[in-house]
């Protein structure tokens, strides 16, 4: 507890607050169900609303709020971001804060990190809010507009982020105000906050009209790029994020479509064809950015390794990575309206959140949102055991060396979950376990989760996976496997940000658990050649290399937070005189 007092003593509040929540929590227990219900409905301020929930919620659930929770609770009421561990009950300590927004009844939107959370948290707590006189509804993939009018009316509506960007975005190409779903937003409780308002800030959601694709363009196109090379036709930026064409390059498209200027208006089309086919070719990479699967371009989320529904790339774009894998190509559509969750979350007067992993971007968090993170210690200590990376000069040293560990370890019983950046890799990966029986979990496979999860904490498994059981699962020891040292989780590769690997650490450890963690790099992985260290006498280390990286986005994000200001703000008085002139308001 002193942790949380010396660090946030400024911010949040401590044992005191907890101490006063136990003492009106032991009060309440003497009550029978009846004069609980009859007590609900009563004003009650923070401290009595979070002694309430947590009586109730062991009530029902049979499950009792540790303090560690109560502070998450007290955390995420204050409108901070709370920091909890893997299995701590984030969606428990959830619960009373949302039940104290919610009593004003203007709404409180709960975002989860998918539709299975948003199903499950809704009739999981459903009991709890309604004993309280909340009503809840969930949002979710292919519901009607009645069903979600109905949803959004209530209390309190569970929902993915992107679901409630999309009908926001419907909701502005509305003619009347019958066919709108949602209400004016109140507050966001955000779960994962970090993937949110981070990871898929800058990602815009974009809903769009049919369009004749120009299909012809984008394949001629990419026969010529096919013939291009590097360092001769275009060049590569030193970070991997920008190709551009040589003058040899421009002379070649020239020639080969018969134009004069590749830069003149007239040629405006052919130029972004040109470049999008280079981006597609160059800088997009099959089976780790995106998939071809049932015959469609898949694009994969880099940071849950999951593929993302109903997202396609802006403009030709993803044309271009048709023609590239020859899959027939689909309408681009005309861009209706798109918004970044970034200004969706802006669009909510309260906003507040929790994750597992947020502490290394306090600043962040703190400069673009005015949120700040508290880290809320674990309710038993933590005992997993965290080794220092093992260093490889080439990619095929460490893969023969992480195959060896995975069987000596199999050998044992321990369970393993191995953490891969991509379905390739989870693959290739897979292809050299040659004896070891094991299961692989990537995004071609992601209906099966569930079930492999259930069991990769049972002695002997060995699972193999991309960032998907890195966010958002619980993996539960089976028995005896405490005595053989827990879950062994291990690293393949580090990711640009420290906190998708902390993310995969922390699925070994939990409630106490033991566990170990482990990464094995090369000099040879993307993260340490796209940023030109090859040279291991260089002396710096992954982390070293992630915190530079981590600056660079940063400095990206707030640049383009500043840049896009203006914009958004027009885009929202526009927006705001629609609606009254839709609803027949006159100020």
């Amino acid at each position: 507890m002193r942790l949380f007092q010396n660090l946030f003593a400024n911010r949040a509040p401590g044992e005191s607050d907890v101490a006063e929540i136990n003492k009106r929590r032991k009060e309440l227990e003497t009550l029978d169900n009846d004069a609980l219900r009859r007590l609900a409905p009563e004003t009650r301020n923070l401290i009595e609303t979070i002694a309430f929930s947590a009586v109730v919620a062991e009530r029902l659930l049979g499950l009792r709020m540790f303090d560690v929770q109560l502070m998450g609770a007290l955390t995420l009421a204050h409108g901070d971001i709370a920091e909890m561990q893997t299995g701590e009950g984030k969606t428990l300590a959830a619960v009373p804060a949302v039940t104290w927004f919610a009593q004003k009844k203007l709404g409180v939107h709960v975002m989860t990190a998918n539709d299975y959370l948003a199903r499950r948290d809704s009739a999981w707590m459903k009991d709890i809010f309604e004993f309280m006189g909340l009503s809840v509804g969930c949002i979710q993939q292919g519901m009607n507009a009645p069903d979600r009018q109905k949803a959004y009316a209530c209390d309190i509506t569970y929902g993915t982020a992107t679901e409630i960007g999309f009908d926001y975005l419907r909701d502005q190409l509305a003619l009347y105000p019958k066919d709108q779903v949602q209400r004016p937003f109140h507050v966001a409780l955000i779960d994962e906050a970090d993937s949110i308002l981070i990871d898929e800030a800058r990602m815009p959601l974009v809903i769009a009209g049919d369009e004749r694709a120009e299909e012809s363009l984008a394949h001629r196109v990419d026969a010529l790029v096919r013939r291009l090379r590097q360092f001769v036709h275009y060049n590569i930026d030193e970070f991997g994020r920008i190709v551009t064409l040589t003058d040899a390059g421009i002379a070649a498209v020239e020639n080969a479509f018969e134009c004069d200027n590749l830069f003149d208006d007239a040629n405006l089309q052919l130029h972004a064809a040109v470049q999008d086919s280079l981006h597609a070719h160059t800088l997009l990479r099959r089976d780790v950015d995106y998939l071809v699967k049932n015959g469609a371009i898949e694009s994969v989320d880099e940071f849950k390794g999951r593929i993302i529904q109903d997202r396609r790339w802006p403009d030709g774009l993803h044309a271009a990575i048709e023609a590239k894998e020859g899959v027939i190509q689909k309408n681009q559509g005309r861009i209706l309206g798109s918004i970044t969750m970034q200004n969706l979350v802006g669009l909510y007067p309260s906003v507040c959140g929790m994750t597992g992993t947020a502490a290394t971007q306090s600043h962040e968090f703190l400069k673009i949102y005015d949120l700040h993170v508290v880290v809320i210690p674990t309710n038993r200590p933590m005992i997993r055991e965290d080794f220092p990376d093992i260093v490889f000069r080439t990619r095929h040293e460490k893969e023969t060396a992480l195959v060896e560990e995975i069987r000596n370890v199999h050998q044992t019983g321990q369970p393993i979950l191995v953490g891969t950046a991509s379905v390739e890799e989870s693959e290739r990966l897979s292809s050299k376990l040659e004896g070891i029986p094991h299961v692989v979990l990537n995004a071609r496979n992601d209906e099966l989760e569930a079930g492999i999860i259930a069991r990769a904490g049972n002695p002997g498994a060995v699972t193999i996976s991309t960032n998907m059981a890195g966010r958002g699962t619980d993996i539960r020891l089976g028995k005896g496997v405490d005595k053989l040292g827990g879950l062994y989780v291990i690293g393949t590769n580090r990711h640009e940000n420290r906190r998708i690997d902390n993310q995969l650490r922390g699925r070994a450890g939990r409630q106490g658990d033991p566990g170990r963690s482990r990464f094995f790099v090369s000099y040879e992985d993307d993260l340490l050649e796209k940023f030109g260290i090859h040279d291991s006498e260089l002396e710096l280390t992954p982390e070293e290399v992630q915190r530079r990286i981590e600056g660079q986005q940063l400095d990206i994000r707030q640049f383009l937070h500043k840049y896009e200001g203006a914009t958004e703000g027009r885009r929202l008085a526009m927006q705001e005189e629609r609606q009254n002139t839709i609803t027949g308001f006159t100020p």
